[in-house]
């Protein structure tokens, strides 16, 4: 469960960004590089931000 959540997240993320860049300034497309960049470390490592925000602000269990 958690993990759809987590990509859910992260796509809508990106997308939002990445109109925000086409739209509104390009200086969002910084915003695309660190969703882009904690996808990838956490692929590594194992450990991801957002399922410690899931997991203890909103309560999100696996």
């Amino acid at each position: 469960m958690i993990n759809r959540i987590v990509r859910a997240v992260a796509g809508t993320f990106i997308l939002l960004s990445v109109l925000l860049g086409m739209y509104v300034n390009e200086n969002w497309y910084w915003f695309t590089l660190f969703v882009g960049a904690n996808l990838l470390q956490s692929s590594f490592t194992k450990w991801c931000l957002m399922e410690d925000i899931l997991r203890k602000v909103f309560k999100i269990k696996d």
